[in-house]
């Protein structure tokens, strides 16, 4: 079993910067690629970012390319989202997600686990 417990979100002017926090519980983190995901109301959600078990392996989602950057610390359990140059339309839920198969981290469907969330919100 794996808890996440996202942390970070807020309020932040367009053009500015925040830092999502995932804290895992459970020692088998490091076995596990993360992901990022978002939703808004009516939506499905959407794929953000994922990084591989070693963090060897990242890919992102074509709508925050250049802007956020996802890394992990496993010796914390944590994975982070940095987000930089927000946008209005990055305003979301955001969830963190973890999975044994790095390839399947985008889609939000069958993932082993997910956090409860964290809302950003980017006023314009």
């Amino acid at each position: 079993q794996v808890q996440l417990v996202e942390s970070g979100g807020g309020l932040v002017q367009a053009g500015g910067s925040l830092r999502l926090s995932c804290a895992a519980s459970g020692r088998t983190f490091a076995s596990y690629a993360m992901g990022w995901f978002r939703q808004v109301p009516g939506k499905v959600r959407e794929f953000v970012a994922r990084i591989g078990a070693s963090g060897t392996v990242i890919g992102y989602g074509d709508g925050v390319k250049g802007r956020f950057t996802i890394s992990r610390d496993n010796a914390k359990n944590t994975v982070y989202l940095q987000m930089n140059n927000l946008k209005f339309e990055d305003t979301a839920v955001y969830y963190c997600a973890a999975d044994r198969d790095f390839a399947a981290m985008v889609n939000a469907r069958n993932l082993d686990y997910w956090g409860q969330g964290t809302q950003v919100t980017v006023s314009s």
